[in-house]
């Protein structure tokens, strides 16, 4: 398991896909704050504001949309090249494969969702003098919940890259499914009431109270921080029975 997982790693670090969404991240956050630098503005914000108006407030589709991408082309251009199914094919049980490259994605989707949330944090402390930073727990809460949720994120979005076999179906139907899964989750809740608590539950809605991070108490911290890990562990499972079963071409 070791070697496979030096193995992904190498081949994250030398991803072009990874490189370029971490350099275009990258860009934005050390620019974007500079916006804030209009003339007609009275005075510049606190960071502590910024981090939870403007940072925060992207959250969310950070950590659903750009790992998409890179899906598609860290995990699905190997079905196409012929490399899965030589990895396969060299003696290492497929459930070991698909879990070190789940491990390795995982850790490039919270490389990229943690991008802004440090950067940009940084930089905007740096133009605006910190002025007025946010506290250390709420960021370092905050922080920490955006990594167990890129992760988990990152576990379903591997089972469809293992459907799919192909780039540009996997960033598509992921792009749309994220973009749009929220309306319809809603409406089953709302119809169905056996499924209202296991929606509310789920990483798609706990995903947005991460900015309340300082107002949750021990329950709701529980939930916050089991949901990503048990989403990450069984749709690993799910994935991996998946990956088992497939015909690699």
């Amino acid at each position: 398991m070791g070697n496979l997982l030096k193995s992904e790693w190498f081949k994250l670090k030398n991803d072009q896909s990874f490189r370029v969404l971490a350099i275009l991240l990258t860009t934005v956050a050390l620019l974007f704050p500079l916006l804030e630098f209009d003339g007609n503005q009275p005075g510049l914000p606190t960071i502590r504001g910024y981090y939870l108006n403007t940072v925060l407030s992207v959250h969310t589709d950070i950590i659903k949309l750009i790992p998409s991408i890179l899906a598609g082309f860290f995990i699905t251009s190997e079905y196409s090249l012929g490399t899965m199914k030589s990895i396969v094919s060299s003696g290492n049980s497929r459930i070991r494969v698909y879990f070190a490259k789940l491990i390795m994605f995982s850790v490039g989707a919270v490389i990229l969702s943690l991008i802004l949330p440090l950067i940009m944090t940084g930089a905007s402390a740096i133009y605006f003098g910190f002025n007025e930073m946010p506290s250390l727990t709420f960021y370092l809460q905050t922080v920490s919940l955006i990594a167990f949720y890129g992760a988990g994120f990152a576990s379903i979005m591997m089972i469809f890259a293992t459907i799919f076999t192909d780039s540009g179906k996997t960033i598509g139907f992921l792009l749309l499914l994220f973009l749009l899964v929220d309306w319809p989750l809603q409406v089953l809740a709302a119809k169905v009431p056996f499924f209202e608590p296991v929606i509310h539950n789920s990483v798609f809605r706990l995903v947005y109270d991460i900015t309340n991070a300082s107002q949750l108490n021990t329950s709701e911290w529980v939930t916050m921080t089991l949901v990503p890990l048990l989403t990450f562990l069984g749709s690993g499972l799910i994935g991996s029975i998946l990956f088992y079963k497939k015909e690699i071409k």
